[in-house]
């Protein structure tokens, strides 16, 4: 089992009992204790859990820093600015995806003057924002709302987005790296962006320059399943060179 796999299953342990062991969870997974106790350092160092003598449990309940709100306001010229260009990448009549991103929420707020799209989106925030514009048909995928979020999370609406063939996805992540594509830190909600990815003709990832090079806990999208990367001009032109077969399109310069 490779190690973002078991990385993933450790937190879908947690996330069930709420505290884990690390006997336990060797035994389950049938790896020694030692390697158990760099994953658990390596995902506290995410953020997703908490160390405790012999285990790990889930993090405190998000604080302001950690709302939609506050990561809205993060890096928010940026995120502006990719918004504003993913735009141009909506055709008038098409049935596009949004997740409940900050950056997605940007998006939409360049749609007003389409007419006729159909938007699928499990962000809350965003699918107010549609409401706007009369002439657009919003989908909201169901599924739990979590404190301090925007967005809805879980599979309730699997059945509905099965049903739901989309021309373009956008969506943003916690972090992207060449090796594990697309990450997030909610097993849940990469699950759900998972079936939003097997269900669009292009998807097209919304990053800003903080997002690059840089990984979590759960994948939804690999690297070879993007079209467009959208990020800002304080990219690293490292990455960015090692992304072939991924058309790049810096905000600033768009």
């Amino acid at each position: 089992m490779l190690a973002p796999e078991r990385r993933n299953r450790i937190m879908q342990m947690l996330n069930e009992q709420k505290q884990i062991l690390v006997k336990d969870v060797s035994i389950a997974l049938n790896v020694s204790e030692g390697t158990l106790r760099n994953d658990l350092r390596i995902l506290e160092e995410d953020g997703l859990l908490e160390r405790t003598h012999g285990g790990a449990v889930l993090p405190k309940p998000p604080t302001h820093e950690y709302t939609f709100y506050s990561r809205s306001q993060s890096n928010q010229a940026e995120k502006m600015a990719i918004g504003r260009t993913a735009a141009r990448y909506v055709q008038n009549g098409q049935c596009i995806i949004l997740d409940a991103s900050s950056t997605s929420l940007e998006l939409a707020k360049h749609l007003v003057q389409y007419d006729y799209l159909t938007v699928v989106t499990n962000g809350l925030a965003t699918a107010q924002e549609l409401t706007r514009n009369p002439r657009i048909n919003v989908i909201v995928v169901g599924g739990v709302l979590r404190p301090g979020s925007s967005s809805l999370e879980g599979l309730l609406g699997k059945g509905l987005l099965s049903q739901i063939h989309a021309d373009v996805f956008f969506t943003s992540a916690h972090g992207f790296t060449v090796a594990e594509g697309l990450t997030d830190f909610s097993v849940y909600e990469a699950e759900l962006k998972k079936v939003m990815v097997g269900n669009v003709s292009r998807v097209i990832a919304l990053l800003d320059h903080t997002k690059l090079n840089r990984r979590s806990i759960a994948t939804f999208a690999d690297t070879s399943q993007i079209a467009t990367l959208i990020t800002d001009a304080a990219a690293d032109p490292e990455f960015i060179r090692t992304l072939p077969g991924i058309e790049v399109v810096l905000a600033d310069e768009a």
